[in-house]
């Protein structure tokens, strides 16, 4: 609802902005000045609301001031560049300081002299725009237009620049987000968004592509069309005139009299009458270059009459002239007498519509032929004209339309597409704050377009929030197996490893002593008395117990080497380098178990006592560290009988 409203607001903005235009064309004209006064509107709206807004004022104010002249829509391109150049220096912070602005006043003047001049002289049919008189002319335009300009634009740029400030810019915002399908972007956004898409074939310069090319092969069309057209229509005009005034002279020729008119030319009687009657006639049509009545012959055109021109004397009755190349295909029908198409050549007397009208005998017999000539060369000016009229309606019509088509393209495909793109490019997983940010910044875009663009969002918004539900249920899941798999790989007393993690090492180990890179040791702990312990002070003295000889074991071998693997046996797996302080450990232990002997102020539980054997890995014998491992035991009851101690104690 309040993008319509600020819709509304921008289009009553731009209503207002084209009525200050013709305001002011309405009081120069009225008053005589050498200014327009007509693109004030225009300014200030491409400064406020950018290219399309200041592009429709500028556009639609030269339409409206056709009602009072027609030749206003031909300067409309001029218009449309004053906005375009406006909201260029906009974009670029130009209105912000004074200085600035000023330097946008001579730049937006050259360019609106130079294209109001070459406009004028393409629509001046006195002028052929084929030689370096043009180029003069072109010049001596610009110099008078770049004088009325400057004062004209100059005001218009100032009062822009001024009105621009009493502008909060929240408001300013607000007209700039008109049109757009989402909600606007941060300034550091469109730079990474602009930059990422600097050094590749971007979708907007593809698209931008296939619109100049669409717009520019349309106008092609269209002109190429036109221009046939009216090629056409005006030749067909000049025929029918051609006709009637060629079917005056055959009137005033008297067949009877034509052999006469040649054999004694002027002295034949009433030759002059007729004569100055087909003068009058060629009088009647500034086109008519030529007229003339010839009887055809096969040795060429025998002259009955022969009109003087300003450039060209006429030949004398009975002289015969040859014939033009253009007329060869048509000689078997002029010596039979029969009719010919109009013609169009260009032979010795210059580019010309000729036409030939039989004259015939009270018997039917065809004695001589009118001819009349038409200049071609005022059809060749007329569309030199037309074509630079359709070339000015349509250059800013076609900007305009290429305008709109490109914001719509911008609006609705290109930026929700590049902001989507970067959103999902700068994701940050790495922790569950900058997800839950990155989630709401995704949802914060709000694209609206109602196209396939916003389904494409929201599938985009829904398989991003999924997708971190995923992640944060895998997290839990993954926290879920590891918990599940320490406990099956923790012995839930001592929680140290147990037998299953000892068999997972040992696998491995074997998977080293086939690769002949294995080196181990394995050392053997039974501890002694637990059942004595269990029986004399109970169950939970004898679990105490063990956790005290456990803590003694870990303490002496480290507790990622040690695993239990019965109820009172523990195994400490050395590997690598670890191996050559075996026999060191192994002295260390059995040095603290007497300490606990020795000392009569423990209690039972707290005076550890255990077996050890050890056995080292034998690269030439052992296949399998389960064979270390018995060797180990065999070498631990060596020590409990030692100790005289047995399993059933």
């Amino acid at each position: 609802m309040a993008l319509n409203v600020w819709t509304l607001k921008l289009f009553a903005i731009c209503i207002a902005g084209i009525l200050l235009n013709l305001t002011g064309s309405i009081l120069t004209n009225s008053l005589d000045l050498d200014v327009y006064l007509d693109t004030i509107g225009t300014i200030f709206i491409a400064a406020l609301g950018g290219y399309v807004p200041g592009i429709a004022v500028g556009f639609f104010t030269n339409l409206l001031a056709t009602l009072f002249n027609k030749s206003e829509m031909y300067f409309s391109l001029v218009s449309i560049l004053v906005a375009i150049m406006t909201a260029f220096f906009a974009e670029r912070g130009f209105y912000e300081k004074f200085s600035k602005v000023l330097i946008t006043i001579p730049a937006v003047v050259l360019v609106t002299s130079f294209s109001g001049s070459l406009i004028e002289e393409l629509l001046s049919l006195a002028n052929s725009f084929n030689s370096w008189k043009s180029v003069i002319r072109i010049f001596e335009h610009f110099l008078n237009n770049f004088s009325n300009e400057l004062p004209d634009k100059g005001l218009g740029i100032l009062i822009t620049f001024f009105a621009m400030k009493l502008i909060p810019l929240d408001i300013k915002e607000r007209f700039h987000a008109i049109g757009k399908m989402q909600a606007p972007i941060s300034p550091e956004m469109r730079r990474e968004i602009e930059s990422n898409n600097k050094f590749i074939s971007s979708l907007r310069t593809k698209m931008i592509f296939n619109l100049m090319f669409v717009t520019i092969f349309i106008a092609a069309m269209v002109s190429s069309i036109s221009y046939t057209i009216f090629q056409d229509s005006s030749v067909k005009d000049r025929i029918r005139i051609a006709d009637g005034i060629i079917t005056m002279v055959v009137n005033e020729i008297n067949p009877k009299r034509v052999d006469e008119f040649l054999a004694l030319g002027y002295q034949a009687e009433g030759y002059f009458e007729v004569e100055k009657k087909l003068y009058n006639i060629r009088a009647s049509n500034s086109d008519v270059k030529y007229l003339y009545v010839y009887k055809i012959e096969e040795d060429g055109c025998h002259v009955v009459f022969d009109l003087d021109t300003a450039t060209l004397k006429a030949s004398e009755p009975g002289s015969i002239e040859e014939f033009d190349e253009s007329f060869e295909e048509y000689l078997p029908d002029l010596l039979a007498g029969k009719p010919i198409p109009p013609i169009i050549g260009n032979d010795t007397y210059g580019y010309l519509l000729t036409i030939y009208k039989p004259i015939y005998d009270s018997e039917g017999n065809c004695v001589c032929y009118a001819g009349i000539d038409f200049s071609m060369d005022l059809i060749i000016d007329y569309g030199r004209l037309f074509i630079a009229e359709v070339v000015t309606l349509f250059s800013g019509a076609l900007i305009f339309i290429f305008a709109l088509s490109l914001a719509f393209i911008e609006n609705n495909i290109l930026l929700p597409v590049n902001t989507m793109a970067h959103c999902a490019r700068n994701f940050a997983y790495n922790s569950e704050e900058a997800r839950e940010q990155n989630i709401e910044r995704i949802k914060s875009l709000n694209i609206k377009t109602n196209d396939e663009i916003e389904n494409l969002y929201s599938a985009f918004v829904k398989t991003t929030s999924d997708s971190m539900n995923y992640f944060e249920n895998f997290k839990k899941a993954k926290v879920e197996v590891e918990v599940m798999n320490e406990l099956a790989h923790t012995d839930s007393l001592t929680r140290i490893k147990n037998k299953t993690a000892y068999a997972e090492t040992t696998a491995n180990i074997d998977k080293n002593i086939s690769a002949n890179r294995a080196e181990f040791a394995i050392i053997m702990i039974d501890v002694n008395y637990l059942k004595r312990v269990n029986d004399t002070y109970g169950h939970e003295r004898g679990n105490e117990y063990l956790i005290n000889a456990c803590n003694l074991v870990v303490s002496i071998f480290g507790k990622e080497n040690v695993y239990r693997v019965g109820g009172d046996e523990f195994v400490a797996v050395l590997e690598g380098d670890k191996v050559e302080l075996c026999e060191e450990l192994v002295a260390n232990i059995r040095a603290e178990i007497e300490k606990f002997r020795a000392d009569d102020t423990l209690e039972p539980w707290e005076k550890v006592s255990a077996a050890i054997g050890v056995a080292y890995y034998n690269e030439y014998t052992d296949k399998t560290a389960d064979e270390v491992f018995k060797r180990a035991d065999e070498d631990m009851y060596k020590n409990k009988l030692a100790m005289k101690a047995t399993r059933k104690d």
